[in-house]
């Protein structure tokens, strides 16, 4: 067997909203994830249900500082050509470089600091990986325009990417159009700004903010293949195979439902239109989904490249309805046979490799596995070490499962960015104590703490995991 290939891409992963920081700096307008905040307001703010304009006056918005990452590039660059990272997968802030996002010039500071972020990539041959939006854009167009729902968001996207993909065509070569795209489908304020009027119908909205999103990849992807030629440009989705949670049939058919509902949208970016079952949902369920002329063109004509995706854990479908009350909105009931993590998550290693076989069968195209991580609490101990083992466990697992998948199935994978590389805000809680990174940063949940950076034990376990091209895995 092969392995994985000599080019492989190693690295991490974060977000602008959850790490940069820089909060209307130079320019910057406000941004989606600055105005939802840490706390039990948190998931209605995220879910559309709440306004953060109600919103106590004391509320903390974690993600208006992060972790001061615009500050401190420099320093979190070096810690990561330390380990050795090929790659490294990270956000723009939309509304750094269009502070509203429906002016006709971008900001100009904006522009400047991400051209330095990535020369200090560059200076140590580290290959940024660029997502668009990641759960991101500018407030102003979420309130004067409502976001998605509004096909005018189509044409001030294309702007800001014809602004990037001209900029920076000589120092990004891979770009991801939208970060977990299907979370609009489950938390469609802080996957894409999209929250329903009184009266409206809630899947026709969200459905028809997702045509909207699936007709602005498409255009960027073809806009990118012509200003970047030798660019690649792939769609990002939240994965994680659909277990039936048992052997009824029901089980396996609600099973094979929530694959499609995710899938709904990477069919539609990879294979270039709408699947038959898609249709028939939208059939069944009287949604007349409005496309212009040419819509379905630039569907088939801009396919993406290769399909990135996370990879947390995996899913369960149950049939029953006794007892779902109290099921998570996205992975359902809980899976008897797997240990959790301190957050209530399945850990599931094989299900990265069964996931990784059902999305390469799906499509047969290049895959990159853009996140993937624990969340835990990390403590520092007397003498200043951060043993987290525990990490290193949950990766290596992963690492193992993606390794089978290259070796003995096939698949083409050719970049894994665990999540959270270097301590950030969580994206689901606000929380700095459900920490994924390789390097601890010192900042707490109320926001208190020097911000100050420290290797933990997974660092330099990581950093023999890239140097031997995964081959050698133990702590």
């Amino acid at each position: 067997m092969g392995g994985l290939r000599g080019d492989f891409l190693w690295g991490g992963a974060t977000a602008a909203n959850q790490c940069e920081g820089g909060f209307s700096e130079q320019g910057r307008g406000c941004g989606l994830a600055d105005i939802i905040p840490h706390g039990r307001d948190r998931k209605g703010i995220m879910l559309g249900e709440k306004r953060y304009t109600d919103l106590p006056p004391d509320s903390l918005f974690p993600a208006r500082e992060g972790i001061n990452m615009y500050h401190r590039y420099k320093e979190d660059i070096a810690l990561f050509a330390e380990m050795g990272f090929r790659c490294y997968r990270m956000s723009l802030s939309w509304s750094r470089i269009f502070p509203k996002g429906d002016e006709e010039e971008p900001n100009e500071a904006g522009l400047a600091f991400y051209d330095r972020l990535f020369d200090e990539l560059l200076k140590y041959r580290i290959e940024p990986v660029v997502t668009i939006v990641h759960f991101d854009a500018p407030l102003y167009l979420v309130e004067k325009y409502g976001s998605w729902k509004n096909r005018k968001m189509v044409d001030f996207f294309l702007r800001y990417c014809r602004v990037i993909f001209n900029r920076y065509k000589d120092k990004v070569r891979y770009w991801l159009t939208f970060n977990e795209i299907n979370m609009l489908l489950y938390m469609p304020f802080m996957g894409a700004g999209v929250r329903c009027a009184e009266g409206e119908n809630p899947a026709a909205v969200t459905y028809q903010a997702a045509h909207h999103e699936l007709v602005a990849s498409a255009l960027a992807t073809g806009m990118a293949h012509e200003i970047i030629p030798q660019g690649r440009v792939g769609c990002m989705l939240a994965g994680g195979q659909s277990y039936p949670y048992s052997c009824d049939p029901k089980d396996v058919w609600l099973g094979m439902q929530k694959d499609q509902k995710n899938y709904f949208f990477t069919d539609v970016q990879s294979r270039g239109a709408y699947s038959e079952y898609a249709k028939k949902f939208f059939e069944r369920n009287d949604l007349h989904i409005h496309m212009e002329s040419g819509d379905e063109q630039a569907l088939k004509e801009h396919p993406v490249d290769f399909i990135s995706f996370s990879y947390y854990t995996s899913q369960v479908a149950r049939s029953r309805t006794a007892e779902q009350g109290s099921e998570d909105i996205f992975l359902g009931p809980g899976n008897p046979h797997l240990a959790k993590t301190q957050w209530g998550w399945p850990i599931d290693p094989l299900g990265l490799r069964i996931t990784l076989n059902a999305l390469y069968n799906r499509y047969q195209k290049p895959l990159f596995i853009s996140e993937n991580g624990l969340g835990a609490v990390d403590v520092v101990r007397p003498d200043g070490s951060i043993q987290d083992d525990y990490r290193i466990d949950y990766l290596r697992d992963h690492i193992k499962a993606m390794i089978d998948a290259v070796e003995e199935d096939g698949v083409e994978v050719f970049g894994y960015t665990p999540w959270g590389c270097i301590d950030l805000v969580s994206a689901s809680t606000g929380e700095m104590s459900k920490r994924y990174g390789f390097i601890y940063v010192d900042k707490d949940d109320s926001g208190g703490g020097t911000l100050a950076r420290k290797r933990k034990k997974s660092f330099d376990w990581y950093k023999r995991v890239i140097a031997s091209n995964g081959k050698e895995l133990e702590a």
